[in-house]
């Protein structure tokens, strides 16, 4: 191991870093980006990377766009802040919730403008809690995520995550926070049951917790519609239809998380398009500024305004918000962002790399290495295995997929290790295909360095 730099100690004596070993970032250090360009990224050695990620499921239009910088620069120099709070507002925010209510897959008759995800899912459950106090059913307070599920790092959004090490020694989850099952065929499906029959069994568990905690004690399920985090969860056949079934029957709403299948990850604008959800509200962020700059939101529906309309009348106000809710330089940019998407057309731009991309995630089944490979659009993992027949998993002290993500960052690839051994990468949107290619040459050479080691170490 090279000595660490100046930086890199540095850093050490200063940051936490996120989903972070912390113990064994003092003896690695961390590699420090300095510059980035289209889907490339350097580091202060002069070390090129794809950025496989797209940093973290959010750069969708590359490094250094400069319609972008210039839509920041313009504003920070017209009007570098203000708020929403007591009635004041400003046009960026405006006209950006102008256009996420027209293109929003859920009914929306307001924007409510957060900072990041998690405060927007956060955001969603205070909002169920107090539409059901204002329609008069103070006990359907309950709140239905998913294992696995990733929807924020907020006390209560962070219940809502279905990843156990988010809740160890955090005290969570709170109480009101339950979970059900996660879709993935490939790991719960029971022998030989079909993705239509395994789709038939979640539903009816689903609909079994709700019976056992009481159906007027429910006030929303929360769903990415493929889960990211959690490892890139795909949903089997017929899944999410026979859920919000369920759902309907019980008069729970039904609230997606788009953080990261949003504004065309997935080969549509939504997810909800791409796996047609017909969701009551959903929660945005990330790629709504191609994380120029942080912003998030949620879709407020007709029935849920009302209702905060008559809080507001009988308590004075609207006790919600944040300083920098719909923050001229964020919605600015979140404004041009939407307008880039529409004006190059996207969404077809995935859908003609998606093939590409797809086929070389799906060549990968054969490695020795991989159980399962799965996405849809531009985004997609790989789960490592120790035997690919009976589907064992590595010891998770080998940490696998951290060990291949660290030889694929060797070779020039930035890639996650994330939930169950998986192997994650969305690229940024604006991907070449002869890019795919690349990166799914770098990604093969990091497994191909992997084999050995862990194959010997298993």
């Amino acid at each position: 191991m090279s000595p660490l730099t100046n930086a890199q100690t540095r850093d050490i004596e200063t940051l936490i870093h996120p989903y972070t070993n912390l113990d064994a970032h003092r003896n690695e250090g961390p590699t420090i980006l300095e510059s980035g360009n289209g889907i490339y990224v350097q580091d202060t050695q002069g070390k090129q990377y794809i950025e496989g990620m797209a940093g973290l499921w959010c750069t969708s239009l590359g490094y250094g766009n400069e319609e972008l910088i210039e839509a920041a620069r313009e504003q920070l120099s017209k009007l570098s802040f203000t708020h929403l709070f007591g009635g004041k507002s400003h046009d960026p925010a405006i006209a950006l919730a102008e256009k996420l209510k027209e293109i929003s897959p859920a009914p929306a008759s307001k924007i409510f403008f957060t900072c990041s995800g998690s405060e927007a899912n956060d955001t969603q459950i205070k909002l169920a809690w107090y539409y059901n106090n204002a329609r008069g059913l103070p006990e359907k307070k309950k709140i239905i995520s998913r294992q696995r599920a990733y929807h924020g790092v907020t006390i209560a959004s962070a219940s809502l995550t279905g990843l156990p090490a988010n809740h160890a020694d955090f005290d969570l989850p709170i109480d009101r926070i339950v979970h059900t099952a996660c879709p993935h065929h490939y790991r719960n499906a029971q022998p030989g049951e079909s993705e239509e029959d395994f789709s038939t069994r979640l539903a009816d568990e689903l609909e079994d917790l709700i019976e056992k905690e009481g159906p007027d004690t429910i006030a929303a399920f929360f769903a990415e519609p493929v889960m990211g985090a959690g490892g890139v969860v795909v949903p089997p056949e017929s899944y999410f239809a026979k859920i919000q079934a369920v759902l309907t029957k019980h008069d729970i709403l039904f609230i997606v998380d788009e953080v990261i299948c949003g504004f065309g990850r997935t080969g549509e604008m939504f997810g909800s398009h791409t796996f047609d959800l017909n969701p009551d509200s959903i929660s945005v962020a990330k790629a709504i500024t191609s994380a120029y700059a942080p912003l998030g939101a949620i879709t407020v529906s007709e029935d849920v305004y009302q209702a905060m309309l008559d809080e507001s009348r009988k308590i004075g106000t609207f006790g919600h918000g944040y300083t920098y809710s719909g923050h001229p330089l964020s919605t600015a940019i979140g404004l041009k962002t939407l307008e880039i998407y529409e004006r190059d057309n996207i969404v077809n731009h995935v859908q003609s790399v998606a093939p590409i991309f797809q086929s070389r995630l799906t060549e990968l089944s054969s490695h020795p290495l991989v159980g399962e490979a799965r996405g849809v659009g531009l985004l997609g993992a790989v789960e490592l295995v120790a035997d690919k027949v009976n589907k064992t998993p590595f010891d998770p002290k080998m940490g696998a997929a951290a060990h291949a993500s660290r030889l694929c960052e060797e070779e020039g690839l930035i890639t996650r290790a994330i939930f169950g051994d998986a192997l994650a990468f969305c690229p940024p949107l604006i991907i070449t295909e002869a890019q795919v290619n690349d990166m799914f040459d770098i990604l093969e050479r990091g497994l191909n360095r992997s084999l050995d080691v862990l194959k010997a170490a298993a």
